[in-house]
Protein backbone atom coordinates (compact mmCIF):
# COMPACT_ATOMS: atom_id res chain seq x y z
CA UNK A 1 0.00 0.00 0.00
CA UNK A 2 2.64 2.54 1.36
CA UNK A 3 4.31 1.64 -2.63
CA UNK A 4 0.79 2.78 -4.30
CA UNK A 5 1.11 5.94 -2.06
CA UNK A 6 4.34 6.89 -3.93
CA UNK A 7 3.69 5.95 -7.31
CA UNK A 8 0.44 7.74 -7.35
CA UNK A 9 2.23 11.01 -5.41
CA UNK A 10 4.70 10.71 -8.03
CA UNK A 11 2.39 10.48 -10.71
CA UNK A 12 0.83 13.59 -9.70
CA UNK A 13 3.59 15.60 -8.95
CA UNK A 14 5.16 14.64 -12.74
CA UNK A 15 2.06 16.23 -13.98
CA UNK A 16 2.33 19.60 -12.25
CA UNK A 17 6.25 19.66 -13.44
CA UNK A 18 6.11 24.05 -12.94
CA UNK A 19 4.30 23.94 -10.02
CA UNK A 20 6.14 20.93 -8.39
CA UNK A 21 9.75 22.66 -9.56
CA UNK A 22 8.39 25.94 -7.96
CA UNK A 23 7.41 24.57 -4.73
CA UNK A 24 11.33 22.33 -4.55
CA UNK A 25 13.06 25.70 -5.37
CA UNK A 26 11.23 27.09 -2.17
CA UNK A 27 12.21 24.53 0.27
CA UNK A 28 15.64 23.94 -1.69
CA UNK A 29 16.85 27.16 -0.43
CA UNK A 30 16.21 26.92 3.06
CA UNK A 31 17.86 23.29 3.12
CA UNK A 32 21.15 25.26 1.07
CA UNK A 33 20.93 27.71 3.84
CA UNK A 34 20.95 25.39 6.50
CA UNK A 35 23.58 22.92 5.01
CA UNK A 36 25.86 25.63 4.21
CA UNK A 37 25.98 27.43 7.68
CA UNK A 38 25.86 24.35 9.46
CA UNK A 39 28.58 22.92 7.37
CA UNK A 40 30.99 25.78 8.05
CA UNK A 41 29.85 26.33 11.60
CA UNK A 42 31.31 22.60 11.95
CA UNK A 43 33.88 23.36 9.86
CA UNK A 44 35.11 26.04 12.56
CA UNK A 45 34.35 23.32 15.64
CA UNK A 46 36.33 20.90 14.22
CA UNK A 47 39.43 23.16 13.43
CA UNK A 48 39.40 25.10 16.90
CA UNK A 49 39.32 21.21 17.98
CA UNK A 50 42.46 20.15 15.94
CA UNK A 51 44.37 23.54 17.19
CA UNK A 52 43.40 22.54 20.75
CA UNK A 53 44.83 18.78 20.24
CA UNK A 54 48.10 20.02 19.14
CA UNK A 55 48.74 22.01 21.87
CA UNK A 56 48.46 18.36 24.06
CA UNK A 57 46.94 18.38 27.40
CA UNK A 58 50.13 18.90 29.23
CA UNK A 59 51.02 22.39 29.18
CA UNK A 60 49.16 25.49 30.86
CA UNK A 61 49.51 28.81 29.96
CA UNK A 62 49.84 32.55 31.72
CA UNK A 63 48.93 35.57 30.35
CA UNK A 64 48.24 39.68 31.93
CA UNK A 65 44.26 39.65 32.79
CA UNK A 66 42.49 41.58 30.80
CA UNK A 67 44.61 40.91 27.21
CA UNK A 68 42.51 40.64 24.49
CA UNK A 69 43.48 39.57 20.92
CA UNK A 70 47.25 38.08 20.13
CA UNK A 71 49.22 38.31 23.01
CA UNK A 72 51.14 41.36 24.10
CA UNK A 73 49.03 43.34 21.36
CA UNK A 74 46.60 44.83 23.40
CA UNK A 75 48.78 47.63 25.14
CA UNK A 76 47.40 46.21 28.88
CA UNK A 77 48.40 47.96 31.50
CA UNK A 78 49.47 44.81 33.45
CA UNK A 79 52.82 43.59 32.51
CA UNK A 80 54.45 40.29 33.54
CA UNK A 81 58.20 39.71 33.65
CA UNK A 82 60.83 37.25 33.58
CA UNK A 83 60.77 36.96 37.23
CA UNK A 84 57.46 35.87 37.06
CA UNK A 85 59.04 33.09 34.51
CA UNK A 86 61.42 32.04 37.29
CA UNK A 87 58.40 31.30 39.52
CA UNK A 88 56.58 29.02 37.03
CA UNK A 89 60.06 27.25 36.70
CA UNK A 90 60.19 26.53 40.48
CA UNK A 91 56.53 25.14 40.67
CA UNK A 92 56.81 21.13 41.39
CA UNK A 93 55.63 19.38 38.81
CA UNK A 94 57.02 21.70 36.02
CA UNK A 95 59.53 20.26 33.37
CA UNK A 96 60.36 23.27 31.63
CA UNK A 97 59.23 26.42 30.63
CA UNK A 98 59.19 29.26 27.99
CA UNK A 99 58.18 32.66 27.49
CA UNK A 100 57.82 35.00 24.25
CA UNK A 101 56.90 38.66 24.04
CA UNK A 102 55.37 40.85 21.10
CA UNK A 103 55.57 44.03 19.29
CA UNK A 104 54.35 45.39 16.53
CA UNK A 105 56.69 46.23 13.96
CA UNK A 106 57.93 48.53 11.06
CA UNK A 107 59.02 45.76 8.26
CA UNK A 108 60.71 46.93 5.16
CA UNK A 109 61.63 44.73 2.54
CA UNK A 110 62.38 46.01 -0.93
CA UNK A 111 61.49 49.47 -0.42
CA UNK A 112 58.19 48.42 0.86
CA UNK A 113 56.80 48.91 4.23
CA UNK A 114 54.23 47.33 6.31
CA UNK A 115 53.35 46.39 10.26
CA UNK A 116 52.85 43.28 11.66
CA UNK A 117 53.46 41.46 14.88
CA UNK A 118 57.64 40.01 16.00
CA UNK A 119 57.59 37.88 18.41
CA UNK A 120 60.82 37.50 20.61
CA UNK A 121 61.06 33.79 21.23
CA UNK A 122 63.57 32.31 23.46
CA UNK A 123 66.63 30.57 21.91
CA UNK A 124 69.18 30.03 24.65
CA UNK A 125 67.45 26.79 25.26
CA UNK A 126 66.62 24.40 23.00
CA UNK A 127 64.48 23.02 25.28
CA UNK A 128 62.58 26.18 25.94
CA UNK A 129 62.91 27.40 21.74
CA UNK A 130 61.36 23.24 21.11
CA UNK A 131 58.47 24.28 23.46
CA UNK A 132 57.29 27.45 22.07
CA UNK A 133 57.24 25.68 18.68
CA UNK A 134 55.39 22.89 19.45
CA UNK A 135 52.86 25.09 21.22
CA UNK A 136 52.30 26.47 17.96
CA UNK A 137 52.59 23.37 16.11
CA UNK A 138 55.47 24.92 13.25
CA UNK A 139 58.56 23.89 11.67
CA UNK A 140 60.66 25.27 8.78
CA UNK A 141 59.12 25.51 5.51
CA UNK A 142 62.19 26.64 4.07
CA UNK A 143 65.72 27.64 5.43
CA UNK A 144 65.91 26.84 9.23
CA UNK A 145 64.73 27.34 12.56
CA UNK A 146 66.68 29.75 14.66
CA UNK A 147 69.60 29.17 17.00
CA UNK A 148 71.37 30.04 20.04
CA UNK A 149 74.40 31.59 18.31
CA UNK A 150 71.80 34.22 15.93
CA UNK A 151 72.19 37.84 16.31
CA UNK A 152 69.94 39.65 13.89
CA UNK A 153 68.55 36.87 12.17
CA UNK A 154 64.97 36.35 11.80
CA UNK A 155 62.46 33.49 10.91
CA UNK A 156 58.96 34.90 8.92
CA UNK A 157 55.62 33.74 8.88
CA UNK A 158 54.07 31.65 5.99
CA UNK A 159 52.38 34.48 4.16
CA UNK A 160 55.79 36.68 3.56
CA UNK A 161 56.84 33.98 0.78
CA UNK A 162 53.40 32.60 -0.17
CA UNK A 163 50.52 35.08 0.21
CA UNK A 164 52.59 38.47 -1.59
CA UNK A 165 52.60 40.53 1.95
CA UNK A 166 55.04 42.36 -0.48
CA UNK A 167 55.41 42.66 -3.90
CA UNK A 168 57.81 39.99 -3.90
CA UNK A 169 58.13 37.24 -1.76
CA UNK A 170 60.57 36.82 0.64
CA UNK A 171 62.63 33.75 1.63
CA UNK A 172 65.64 32.74 3.14
CA UNK A 173 68.64 34.46 2.67
CA UNK A 174 66.72 37.61 2.17
CA UNK A 175 67.54 40.66 4.09
CA UNK A 176 64.34 43.03 5.47
CA UNK A 177 64.39 45.70 8.21
CA UNK A 178 62.41 45.58 11.52
CA UNK A 179 62.11 48.66 12.92
CA UNK A 180 65.38 50.38 10.65
CA UNK A 181 67.54 47.46 11.92
CA UNK A 182 68.70 44.51 8.83
CA UNK A 183 68.06 41.23 10.09
CA UNK A 184 68.44 38.56 7.82
CA UNK A 185 66.18 35.66 7.11
CA UNK A 186 66.99 32.32 8.24
CA UNK A 187 63.74 30.70 7.59
CA UNK A 188 60.22 30.63 6.62
CA UNK A 189 57.47 29.02 8.66
CA UNK A 190 54.93 26.25 7.88
CA UNK A 191 51.28 27.56 7.63
CA UNK A 192 49.81 27.69 10.57
CA UNK A 193 45.93 28.37 8.98
CA UNK A 194 45.35 31.77 9.75
CA UNK A 195 46.57 35.22 8.38
CA UNK A 196 47.34 37.30 11.82
CA UNK A 197 49.44 34.08 13.00
CA UNK A 198 51.42 33.70 9.04
CA UNK A 199 51.97 36.92 8.73
CA UNK A 200 54.21 37.01 12.51
CA UNK A 201 58.44 37.59 12.30
CA UNK A 202 60.09 35.59 14.63
CA UNK A 203 63.64 36.90 16.31
CA UNK A 204 65.73 35.95 19.51
CA UNK A 205 64.49 37.59 22.69
CA UNK A 206 67.59 39.36 22.93
CA UNK A 207 67.53 40.87 19.36
CA UNK A 208 63.70 41.57 20.66
CA UNK A 209 65.01 43.60 23.57
CA UNK A 210 67.22 45.41 21.18
CA UNK A 211 64.34 46.37 18.88
CA UNK A 212 61.46 47.66 21.61
CA UNK A 213 63.92 48.17 24.43
CA UNK A 214 61.41 46.05 26.36
CA UNK A 215 63.59 45.21 29.28
CA UNK A 216 62.31 42.34 31.57
CA UNK A 217 58.79 41.89 30.33
CA UNK A 218 56.98 39.33 29.58
CA UNK A 219 53.57 38.78 27.41
CA UNK A 220 53.08 35.35 27.21
CA UNK A 221 54.19 32.29 29.94
CA UNK A 222 53.96 28.30 28.48
CA UNK A 223 54.52 25.64 31.08
CA UNK A 224 55.04 22.14 30.35
CA UNK A 225 54.24 19.74 33.35
CA UNK A 226 55.77 16.30 33.75
CA UNK A 227 54.36 13.11 32.77
CA UNK A 228 52.00 11.55 35.54
CA UNK A 229 51.68 14.90 36.96
CA UNK A 230 47.79 16.67 37.53
CA UNK A 231 47.72 19.31 34.99
CA UNK A 232 45.37 21.17 37.29
CA UNK A 233 46.71 20.73 40.40
CA UNK A 234 50.31 22.33 39.07
CA UNK A 235 48.29 25.22 37.48
CA UNK A 236 46.66 25.82 40.80
CA UNK A 237 50.00 25.51 42.52
CA UNK A 238 51.43 27.86 39.93
CA UNK A 239 47.90 30.53 40.66
CA UNK A 240 48.69 30.73 44.01
CA UNK A 241 52.45 31.41 43.93
CA UNK A 242 52.28 34.19 41.13
CA UNK A 243 49.49 35.19 43.44
CA UNK A 244 52.14 36.11 46.49
CA UNK A 245 55.04 36.72 44.10
CA UNK A 246 52.98 40.10 42.28
CA UNK A 247 52.04 40.68 46.17
CA UNK A 248 47.73 40.22 44.69
CA UNK A 249 44.71 37.99 46.26
CA UNK A 250 41.47 36.30 44.28
CA UNK A 251 40.00 39.79 44.04
CA UNK A 252 42.77 41.88 42.78
CA UNK A 253 44.65 38.98 40.16
CA UNK A 254 46.06 40.82 37.06
CA UNK A 255 46.92 37.66 35.36
CA UNK A 256 45.44 34.99 34.40
CA UNK A 257 46.21 30.97 33.88
CA UNK A 258 44.48 28.55 31.43
CA UNK A 259 44.96 24.64 30.50
CA UNK A 260 43.50 23.16 27.16
CA UNK A 261 40.75 22.05 28.84
CA UNK A 262 39.39 25.72 29.99
CA UNK A 263 39.98 27.43 26.46
CA UNK A 264 38.31 24.58 24.82
CA UNK A 265 35.45 24.66 26.63
CA UNK A 266 35.15 28.51 26.84
CA UNK A 267 35.76 28.35 22.72
CA UNK A 268 32.65 25.64 22.78
CA UNK A 269 30.62 28.41 24.58
CA UNK A 270 31.49 30.78 21.80
CA UNK A 271 30.84 28.16 19.34
CA UNK A 272 27.74 26.74 20.62
CA UNK A 273 26.36 30.19 20.33
CA UNK A 274 27.22 31.08 17.05
CA UNK A 275 26.45 27.46 15.62
CA UNK A 276 22.71 28.45 17.34
CA UNK A 277 22.77 31.52 15.77
CA UNK A 278 23.04 30.06 12.40
CA UNK A 279 20.39 27.05 12.72
CA UNK A 280 17.58 29.77 13.82
CA UNK A 281 18.06 31.59 10.65
CA UNK A 282 18.47 29.03 8.72
CA UNK A 283 15.04 27.52 10.22
CA UNK A 284 13.20 30.51 9.29
CA UNK A 285 14.86 29.89 5.64
CA UNK A 286 12.95 26.23 5.81
CA UNK A 287 9.31 27.75 7.50
CA UNK A 288 9.21 30.34 4.46
CA UNK A 289 9.62 26.72 2.15
CA UNK A 290 7.19 24.79 4.12
CA UNK A 291 4.86 27.40 3.76
CA UNK A 292 5.59 27.25 -0.18
CA UNK A 293 4.49 23.44 -0.05
CA UNK A 294 1.26 24.10 2.10
CA UNK A 295 0.01 26.61 -0.10
CA UNK A 296 1.26 23.89 -3.10
CA UNK A 297 -0.67 21.29 -1.25
CA UNK A 298 -3.56 23.78 -0.29
CA UNK A 299 -3.77 24.43 -4.34
CA UNK A 300 -3.72 21.34 -5.08
CA UNK A 301 -6.80 19.68 -3.32
CA UNK A 302 -8.39 22.41 -4.52
CA UNK A 303 -8.14 21.51 -8.03
CA UNK A 304 -8.33 17.97 -7.75
CA UNK A 305 -11.24 17.59 -5.25
CA UNK A 306 -13.55 15.97 -8.19
CA UNK A 307 -10.35 13.00 -8.75
CA UNK A 308 -10.64 12.50 -4.97
CA UNK A 309 -13.96 12.18 -5.09
CA UNK A 310 -13.86 9.68 -7.87
CA UNK A 311 -11.61 7.71 -5.75
CA UNK A 312 -13.46 7.79 -2.87
CA UNK A 313 -16.28 6.86 -5.06
CA UNK A 314 -14.29 3.72 -6.30
CA UNK A 315 -13.62 2.71 -2.54
CA UNK A 316 -10.48 4.78 -1.25
CA UNK A 317 -10.54 5.16 1.88
CA UNK A 318 -9.61 8.59 4.07
CA UNK A 319 -6.24 7.36 5.26
CA UNK A 320 -5.51 6.47 1.79
CA UNK A 321 -6.10 9.91 0.73
CA UNK A 322 -4.69 11.26 3.22
CA UNK A 323 -1.32 9.18 2.41
CA UNK A 324 -1.28 10.18 -1.26
CA UNK A 325 -1.26 13.81 -0.48
CA UNK A 326 1.27 13.48 2.65
CA UNK A 327 3.44 10.95 0.68
CA UNK A 328 3.28 13.84 -2.19
CA UNK A 329 4.02 16.88 -0.03
CA UNK A 330 7.44 14.55 1.72
CA UNK A 331 8.61 14.18 -1.60
CA UNK A 332 8.36 17.62 -2.73
CA UNK A 333 10.92 18.31 0.46
CA UNK A 334 13.15 15.38 0.60
CA UNK A 335 13.73 16.29 -4.02
CA UNK A 336 14.18 19.61 -2.22
CA UNK A 337 16.61 18.55 -0.20
CA UNK A 338 18.69 16.48 -2.41
CA UNK A 339 18.98 19.30 -4.35
CA UNK A 340 19.92 21.73 -1.14
CA UNK A 341 22.56 19.22 -0.06
CA UNK A 342 24.11 18.93 -3.82
CA UNK A 343 23.95 22.79 -4.16
CA UNK A 344 24.97 23.27 -0.49
CA UNK A 345 27.86 21.52 -1.07
CA UNK A 346 29.22 23.39 -3.74
CA UNK A 347 28.72 26.36 -1.90
CA UNK A 348 29.93 25.39 1.03
CA UNK A 349 33.30 24.21 -0.38
CA UNK A 350 33.58 27.46 -2.93
CA UNK A 351 33.84 29.32 0.49
CA UNK A 352 36.39 27.42 2.03
CA UNK A 353 37.92 27.58 -1.25
CA UNK A 354 37.98 31.21 -1.33
CA UNK A 355 38.69 31.82 1.84
CA UNK A 356 41.64 29.41 1.76
CA UNK A 357 43.37 30.54 -1.78
CA UNK A 358 42.81 34.35 -1.69
CA UNK A 359 42.77 35.20 2.36
CA UNK A 360 45.31 32.47 3.01
CA UNK A 361 43.13 31.30 6.04
CA UNK A 362 41.92 27.47 6.98
CA UNK A 363 40.26 28.07 10.05
CA UNK A 364 36.79 28.12 7.63
CA UNK A 365 36.34 25.03 6.44
CA UNK A 366 33.16 23.10 4.91
CA UNK A 367 32.18 19.96 6.95
CA UNK A 368 31.35 17.28 5.35
CA UNK A 369 29.89 15.72 7.88
CA UNK A 370 27.46 12.44 7.38
CA UNK A 371 25.18 12.95 10.06
CA UNK A 372 24.79 16.74 8.73
CA UNK A 373 24.09 15.30 5.01
CA UNK A 374 21.47 12.77 6.19
CA UNK A 375 19.86 15.04 8.57
CA UNK A 376 19.80 17.61 5.82
CA UNK A 377 17.65 15.46 3.88
CA UNK A 378 15.09 13.94 6.45
CA UNK A 379 14.94 17.94 7.71
CA UNK A 380 14.01 18.54 3.91
CA UNK A 381 11.58 15.17 3.80
CA UNK A 382 9.79 15.84 7.37
CA UNK A 383 9.28 19.65 6.57
CA UNK A 384 7.10 18.47 3.61
CA UNK A 385 5.00 15.85 5.46
CA UNK A 386 4.41 18.93 8.60
CA UNK A 387 3.51 21.09 5.83
CA UNK A 388 1.71 19.07 3.60
CA UNK A 389 -0.48 17.13 6.43
CA UNK A 390 -3.18 19.96 7.00
CA UNK A 391 -4.50 20.08 3.49
CA UNK A 392 -3.79 16.03 3.17
CA UNK A 393 -6.39 15.41 5.84
CA UNK A 394 -8.48 18.29 4.75
CA UNK A 395 -8.67 16.11 1.37
CA UNK A 396 -9.10 13.20 3.07
CA UNK A 397 -12.57 14.60 5.03
CA UNK A 398 -14.29 15.94 1.69
CA UNK A 399 -17.54 14.10 1.17
CA UNK A 400 -17.75 12.03 -2.17
CA UNK A 401 -20.91 13.79 -3.20
CA UNK A 402 -19.70 17.01 -2.93
CA UNK A 403 -15.98 16.46 -4.35
CA UNK A 404 -17.97 14.81 -7.76
CA UNK A 405 -20.14 17.69 -7.98
CA UNK A 406 -17.38 20.08 -7.67
CA UNK A 407 -16.24 21.80 -11.11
Amino acid sequence: MINDYFTIAGRNLKVRKTRSLLTVLGIFLGIVTIFVLMSLSLGLREYVNEEFEKLGGDKFFVQPKGQAGPPGASGSAVELTIRDVEVVEKIRGVEEVAHFTVGNTKIEYKDQERYYLTLGVPTDSKKKFDLVFETFGLGADDGRMLKKSDKRKAMVGYNYRHRNLFNKPVNAGNKIELNDIEFEVVGVLESVGNPADDQQIYVSIDDFKELFDSGDRVDFIMAQVKGGEDINKVAEDAERKLRKHRDVDEKTQDFNISTPEELLATFSVVLNGITGFLLIVALISAVVGGIGIANTMYTSVWERKKEIGTMKAIGARNKDILGIFVVEAGILGLVGGLIGVGIGILIAKGIEYVITVYVGANLLRASMNIWLIVGSLAFGFIVGLISGFLPSWQASKLKPVDALRYE
